[in-house]
């Protein structure tokens, strides 16, 4: 398989689930405490994580968590935030820059931060009140630590058989939904490596990286056209613009809100001859029980779309870590 690297893959996910302890004693710790609100700060990729780990915990508790763009933040402020709150961001090279200035203005409160820096010399890495240094797997990091406020509230009773099945599985489930859909993917991205525009659907945990996946990958990496769109918004606008060639792909989650995107599915051949479905549920995951799934389909597809990927890549000629503007320019 072209650029695979099994034990790679393997041990990348095996060294994020290894930070759980670590997680463990910082959620614990501010538990203990006490917090008002826990509050995902993002910008880009890393808000559409933000936006994937609220909706796990919409569905599954009360907390009051939610996600914050950080350049609205900059602009706007939320009244919201108080010096009890709880801030979890994530950064690559630790020096984003509307991550920062966001971060200057929260240490100012006297807010408690979780920073996922890649990092550990950068500016954020110094500016958050517990940094956590690992690469890459941001989503799971993410998920692991709203799923221990919830398993602290009593709210995730789940928690110990879950990350037990995870420990166990999810590293070699991941590398084979990767193998099982290479084929798929070599053909997606052969068909469609120099479409115009491209639309994809998604929602749930599947809404933030249906939006990773247009802006992060499509546009930025590739350099492809492309919109994302809330299947729960696809009746009330995008509709009217797709025909018979219209280039529409559909991520189908496990999680409550999968029925949104079944009905999307359900209406486009009925107007579309040009569709996809990417459905979690066409993946093995063995060694994980069913009713877990749906926590991890964002990561199922997106074993998916790095496949297809790794494919425009090679088609287009053109490698995914060339930036055209993006941090080539003052802007």
């Amino acid at each position: 398989m072209l650029k695979f690297d099994e034990q790679k893959q393997i041990d990348s996910v095996n060294g994020a689930l290894a930070l759980r302890p670590q997680i463990e004693a910082i959620v614990d710790a501010i538990c203990a405490k006490g917090y008002d609100r826990i509050v995902y700060l993002g910008i880009g990729g890393t808000w559409a994580s933000a936006l994937q780990a609220e909706s796990h915990a919409v569905e599954l508790s009360d907390l009051p968590v939610y996600s914050l763009n950080a350049a609205e933040y900059n602009t706007r402020g939320d009244r919201r935030i108080t010096k009890d709150s709880v801030i979890v961001l994530s950064s690559v090279s630790g020096n984003t820059a509307e991550i920062v200035t966001s971060m200057e203005r929260l240490n100012a409160l006297g807010c408690t931060s979780i920073g996922f820096i890649d990092n550990a010399d950068a500016p954020l890495a110094k500016a958050v009140t517990h940094c956590i240094t690992y690469p890459e797997n941001e989503q799971l990091k993410f998920f692991m630590v709203v799923d221990r406020f919830m398993q602290n509230a009593g709210q995730f009773p789940q928690y110990d058989e879950y990350y037990a099945q995870l420990d166990a599985n999810l590293a070699q489930d991941l590398v084979d939904v990767g193998k099982a859909s290479d084929e798929f993917a070599r053909a997606f991205a052969e068909k469609h490596h120099d479409d115009p525009i491209h639309y994809f659907v998604g929602g749930g945990v599947q809404g933030g990286s249906t939006y990773s996946y247009a802006m992060c990958y499509w546009e930025e990496q590739h350099w492809l056209r492309t919109k994302s769109i809330h299947p729960a918004e696809f009746f009330h606008g995008m509709l009217e613009i797709v025909d018979r060639d219209t280039n529409v792909t559909v991520f189908l989650a496990e999680d409550a809100e999968r029925p949104l995107s079944e009905r999307v599915k359900a209406f486009l051949p009925r107007i579309c001859a040009n569709y996809t479905f990417i459905d979690s549920k066409d993946y093995a995951l063995p060694g994980i029980s069913d009713q877990y799934r749906g926590y991890l389909s964002h990561l199922v597809t997106h074993a998916v779309t790095n496949r297809i990927d790794i494919h425009i890549e090679q088609i287009n000629c053109h490698p995914v870590d060339i930036r055209r503007y993006y941090r080539q320019l003052d802007y």
